[in-house]
């Protein structure tokens, strides 16, 4: 149970890192003078958004590399990765409550990425998806430490897969439409409605491969 007993401690890391997260974006509210994130933030690139997409490609790094430290095989490194990026993501909204007292509702928009295009989503969406993250991370922890490996089917892979590129594609959708006429225009979309029924499909489905993927189980990798 050596990884299991890590666990708490990647918790630490991650609801440490989300403070700093949240004060990253209470700095930036300030310096932009956003009081509605849909209303106020910026409608063309500048410098600070280079540097926002170069932060946020270190925070990926960073989950990764406490998540291959925290593990010794493959399949526990991933897991305290992906056991990591679900409580980091729910803490992040944590500690904006308290910093910012936002979000004031869970189906409150947010930018959740800036890559490639911009991620608009109602927080809830994401907080869904982190909780998932987080069961079927410390799972996979607990199935390596019991000498069991994923159910890493080709099955499972091909329908997790599928479930993932419709939730993307929910929070990308204004922002790839816009593509074509250039990243200013990008920059400026706005969220529409929230496709909740093409979510909630795309959501079921990665989570019910996710978690057939992590939980325990008997079958050898990638067997078909």
């Amino acid at each position: 149970m050596e990884s299991v007993r890590r666990l708490p401690l990647v918790a630490a890391y991650a609801v440490a890192m989300a403070c700093v997260e949240a004060a990253v974006v209470a700095y930036l509210r300030e310096i932009y003078g956003i009081e509605d994130l849909v209303r106020d933030l910026p409608t063309a690139a500048d410098r600070l958004t280079a540097i926002e997409l170069g932060r946020e490609g270190a925070t990926i790094v960073m989950l990764l590399a406490v998540g291959w430290l925290a593990g010794r095989h493959l399949q526990d490194r991933l897991g305290h990765f992906v056991f990591a990026f679900g409580v980091w993501d729910i803490a992040y909204y944590g500690w904006l409550v308290v910093i910012e007292g936002w979000p004031r509702s869970p189906l409150d928009w947010d930018v959740l990425f800036l890559i490639p295009v911009p991620w608009w989503g109602p927080v809830l969406a994401p907080a869904l998806i982190a909780a998932v993250m987080c069961v079927g991370g410390a799972a996979a922890v607990l199935g390596a430490d019991r000498g069991v490996s994923w159910r890493l089917t080709w099955t499972n892979v091909a329908v997790a897969a599928v479930g993932i590129a419709i939730v993307l594609y929910t929070f990308t959708v204004d922002g790839l439409t816009a593509l074509p006429d250039g990243l200013d225009a990008v920059a400026a979309v706005r969220p529409s409605a929230f496709q909740w029924p093409l979510f909630l499909l795309g959501f079921s489905v990665m989570s019910w491969a996710g978690l057939r993927i992590t939980w325990p189980g008997r079958s050898r990798l990638l067997r078909t």
